[in-house]
């Protein structure tokens, strides 16, 4: 009887999924024409063929949609950081699921067409930077709070925080260098950055400078 069942499921989250790209491909191509302060949802809603209703069910807000926000992967990677392995690494650990992610793309280049295209938009409409700093911030904080667990640091630890604002910070370097020209994959260029942080950025770093101010460090 469960087996029978099985079908039926997959295609609702078939259907679910497909409902969702037809909605962020709508918006991104909306945004892309008309800007994305003058798009609504009603317009987006329309090009994908459904409902207004329907929309929202995906969407708390249109710039979701450009944005290509899915909840269910900030819920994948909070998955994949309680189930990492006990003796990994935290740093390790995020650039596991980063390249998890790399991994599942179906079509990379797609993909990162995409990217850029979002990122254009976003150095365009404040509205849209807002909202994306606002969605970024509260994945972080979640994901965070979960490595934080995993780690055994105490609340409000600000271990985590960094480690999971440099793999924001590695992917987000990786994409602007694809922008601008780079013929190196996402993948190498995410795992320079990650090699970076993880080398340190700058070993010759002054400690003794803690203690001085600007001023005094330049005298």
């Amino acid at each position: 009887m469960q087996a029978e069942e099985s079908p039926p499921t997959g295609r609702r989250e078939r259907k679910k999924r497909e409902t969702r790209l037809a909605l962020t491909a709508a918006a991104l191509r909306l945004a892309l024409e008309k800007g994305p302060d003058n798009v609504t949802v009603e317009e987006i809603s329309e090009a994908a063929d459904v409902s207004v209703r329907t929309f929202f069910n995906y969407f708390s807000h249109k710039e979701h949609a450009i944005l290509g926000r899915d909840p269910d992967d900030l819920a994948l990677a909070l998955r994949r950081v309680r189930e990492a392995p006990a003796g990994q690494s935290p740093f390790t650990t995020m650039r596991m699921i980063v390249a998890k992610v790399l991994d599942d793309l179906e079509d990379v280049e797609k993909h990162e067409t995409a990217i850029s295209q979002r990122i254009d938009l976003l150095m365009r409409s404040p509205n849209l930077l807002a909202q994306f700093v606002v969605l970024s911030a509260e994945d972080e904080r979640e994901l965070a709070a979960a490595l934080g667990a995993r780690m055994g640091e105490p609340p409000g630890s600000p271990r985590p925080k960094l480690i999971v604002g440099a793999t924001t910070m590695a992917v987000r370097v990786a994409m602007e260098q694809r922008r601008a020209g780079s013929d190196r994959s996402l993948r190498q260029l995410v795992d320079e950055a990650f090699l970076l942080f993880a080398d340190g950025l700058d070993p010759a770093f002054d400690k003794t400078s803690l203690d001085r101010t600007d001023q005094e460090g330049q005298e």
